[in-house]
């Protein structure tokens, strides 16, 4: 998770004396009768890595395409900085935006299209060679100056778009899937890149992406959307760990859902799931109300395979038995797919700590699964 400086809790969400950087108040876009964004409010700090999450057509470009003033909004109104930016054209604003394309000059060099909108703008030459050069050193793409496009790699042709975005110090800058032409490799080692250069230039960066991956590793802070709605903004290891519907549960990783009933039996909530089945033991803040319809979600990696029934203690509070049906072998985890006695399937994840010669579970294998009952997490129904 992205922070501003090793060591320090970066939080300014939490503090009610700090001014957001950028405001969305009560904002609304409607292209025609489709409401791309619906009634939105959401603050945006100073030096925050802000994600934008969520699938195809669920607005979080419009979102971004209304903070470079390429849209306007329908209602509401957009603050950077307090200052309302509706009236102001996009050459105009603080901000700058990196597109997935790049973007870049074929016929100039790295150093010129670096300088390009230095030039535009008509900074004196010795403070535009000090700023190129600066720009060149934060992308490490010094060796580089003199090459066009075409003769360096997709992964340094990010960067020079990084560093010409970067290059006239704007208070936001904005990335539109700015990783999404690179292999994952080159992507995940480009994500810790934007990470380090966010830090060392204190730019707020907005970034939106649909590779889930992506915003948990960059952001310090994700907003996951849904049909123009914010349906939860908060760090990523909450997003995770404590979503606040199913719609976030099984759209951020991996998860298993059980629907049930509540039975509420003191500070634990049992879940009546399955016919015949001892209930699902789980803890929660929520007040559940009795016989209330819920959803338990708790993650494959809280799940614990076991060939022989396990003792019961507090890590195995829940244990029931299965078949495992299918196996996904990843290198660094396996995926077992397990088939509960009532039909049902879950899925339990264990760390391949060791080389192996053979699976210590197989196809078709009769299994106990466990967790704890703080494991999974219980959601409205």
């Amino acid at each position: 998770m992205a922070q501003p400086s090793a060591g320090c809790q970066f939080s300014p969400w939490t503090d009610p004396d700090e001014k957001p950087l950028i405001q969305f108040q009560s904002v609304t876009k409607s292209f025609g009768s489709f409401v791309a964004i619906d009634d939105l409010s959401l603050d945006i700090f100073e030096r925050e890595f802000f994600a934008l999450l969520g699938p195809s057509g669920c607005g979080k470009t419009t979102m971004m395409r209304m903070l470079a003033g390429f849209e306007a909004p329908s209602s509401g109104t957009i603050r950077l900085a307090g200052d309302d930016i509706g009236p102001v054209p996009p050459n105009k604003r603080a901000v700058n935006m990196m597109f997935q394309s790049y973007a870049l000059f074929p016929h100039l060099s790295v150093w010129e299209n670096i300088a390009f909108g230095l030039r535009r703008e008509g900074m004196a030459k010795h403070l535009l060679v000090d700023r190129v050069e600066e720009m060149l050193r934060l992308t490490r793409l010094e060796k580089f100056a003199r090459r066009k496009p075409h003769q360096i790699s997709g992964g340094q042709r990010q960067r020079v778009a990084l560093a010409r975005s970067l290059a006239k110090a704007p208070k936001l800058l904005l990335l539109d899937e700015p990783l999404g032409a690179l292999d994952k490799k080159l992507r995940q080692d480009t994500q810790f890149e934007l990470m380090d250069i966010q830090e060392k230039t204190g730019t707020t960066f907005v970034i939106v992406t649909h590779d889930q991956e992506e915003a948990m590793t960059v952001a310090s802070r994700v907003a996951v959307m849904d049909e123009g709605r914010l349906i939860q903004v908060d760090t990523p290891d909450r997003i995770y760990e404590a979503p606040n519907s199913v719609y976030v549960a099984d759209f951020i990783g991996d998860v298993n859902i059980v629907q049930g009933r509540a039975d509420l039996q003191g500070d634990r909530v049992h879940i009546n799931w399955a016919e015949g089945q001892p209930p699902i033991i789980g803890t929660s803040n929520h007040n559940f109300s009795q016989d209330q319809s819920v959803h338990f979600a708790i993650r494959p990696e809280k799940i614990s395979i076991w060939s022989d029934r396990p003792e019961t203690s507090d890590e195995t509070a829940n244990i029931v038995p299965g078949q495992i049906i299918d196996i996904a072998y990843l290198g660094n985890i396996s995926t077992y797919h397990v088939e509960l006695p009532n039909g049902q399937m879950l899925k339990a994840q264990t760390a391949n700590t060791h080389r192996i010669a053979r699976r210590k579970f197989t196809w078709d294998d009769t299994v106990w699964l466990s967790w704890s009952a703080t494991g999974g997490i219980l959601l409205e129904g």
